[in-house]
């Protein structure tokens, strides 16, 4: 291995006592692949263990946490103990292959499919539609309703305790329930669940505490809490870049075991709500520093990639598309082999990247999406 790409193969202590044996993290990615009844597929878990040698911790697709709470076709689920033998099954399959196992969890909120969830009914922070043509319009959860969802998500931590995971990740990203809830846009409440800044944070630190609460009261082991989050909105209002280093400081006092940034460029600059011209995930570094290490994430590719983005001073870095592309990519820097890496999806190896269907047709049919799919 070249001396330039060792710290990314040092290992990291996280605040739970969790051990990752290097820097580098599988990104939770939609795969489209489960089975209709919610239980994780066949194809799905060896797609996951094609993935998960070389990595130090996979974190997998987000998973719902309550019925009405799908957001995809082919989407695992977790809202009942039934499903605790399936998700036993995923972390099980990622386990054995060294990387610790993190399930993703969320609610999608407005962005769920009305034909996916009980009686078609869509819920949300607000009674307002996300932008775009023929977006439904979300009833807005009562007081009950939002108690009960915050149980949920430590309902479901519980079921990853017990389905063998070593941690979970909050998806507080990407537009979904958990940002609904911090964004001025999708958030209209005059409650004590928005309005103001602070009370638009109300939710995400419930579901914080909740969940961290479930990990101390049913854990007999280290147990990771993770969250991510999407800096900025393109919304108008939406989430400022003032606002999310106002929810960083707040999640960083919290003792989190990380924060996961979700950008699709790691390098992309601040839209608005600052002065400041520094990529967006140096101001988060910086505002976490000392308290709450930080995972980086967006269009890295090469090892050179990983290792100038190391250079920030990031404690991890994820990749996403790119472990779909070349699922042996850490083993090839890890080998002296970057060379080798393949960095555009090759449409004649769907077989040999182990790719289910649903998902190899997504990314063949979305231009732009992957690198060599145009």
């Amino acid at each position: 291995m070249q001396a330039k790409y060792k710290p990314l193969f040092e290992s990291i202590e996280l605040l739970s006592g969790i051990a990752l044996k290097n820097r580098i993290v599988m990104a939770p990615m939609t795969n489209f692949s489960s089975n209709p009844d919610g239980t994780v597929s066949d194809d799905e878990v060896k797609y996951y263990i094609r993935r998960s040698n070389g990595v130090g911790m996979v974190i997998t697709a987000c998973t719902y946490v309550t019925a009405n709470g799908k957001g995809f076709h082919g989407e695992f689920a977790a809202h009942t103990d039934e499903m605790i033998p399936s998700l036993n099954r995923l972390a099980s399959a990622i386990k054995e292959k060294g990387a610790k196992a993190v399930l993703q969890i969320f609610h999608a909120g407005r962005l769920a499919i009305p034909e996916l969830v009980p009686g078609g009914e869509i819920v949300g922070a607000s009674d307002i539609p996300a932008e775009g043509e023929d977006k439904p319009v979300p009833r807005s959860l009562n007081e009950e309703e939002i108690q009960s969802i915050v149980k949920d998500f430590g309902e479901t931590t519980r079921r990853a305790i017990e389905a063998g995971f070593d941690g979970v990740e909050i998806h507080g990203a990407n537009g979904y329930l958990v940002q609904q809830f911090f964004s001025p846009h999708s958030n209209t409440r005059e409650d004590k669940w928005g309005g103001s800044l602070e009370k638009r944070l109300a939710f995400p630190l419930a579901v914080v505490e909740e969940v961290q609460k479930t990990v101390k009261e049913h854990a007999a082991k280290p147990f990771l809490v993770g969250y991510r989050f999407s800096p900025e909105e393109p919304e108008t209002p939406g989430i400022t870049m003032s606002e999310t280093l106002y929810l960083v400081d707040a999640l960083a006092d919290k003792n989190l075991d990380y924060l996961h940034v979700s950008l699709m460029d790691f390098w992309s600059a601040a839209r608005r709500g600052t002065e400041d011209t520094r990529p967006r995930i140096e101001m988060i570094k910086e505002h976490a520093a000392g308290k709450v290490p930080v995972i980086g994430v967006g269009s890295i590719y090469t090892a050179d990639d990983a290792a100038k983005a190391m250079e920030t001073g990031i404690p991890m870095i994820a990749l996403g598309r790119e472990l779909i592309i070349d699922p042996d990519w850490v083993e090839k820097v890890e080998q002296g082999r970057e060379d080798e890496i393949v960095t555009k999806i090759d449409k004649n190896a769907q077989d040999e990247l182990v790719i289910p269907d649903p998902l190899w047709n997504a990314i063949v049919n979305t231009p732009g999406w992957f690198p060599g799919a145009e």
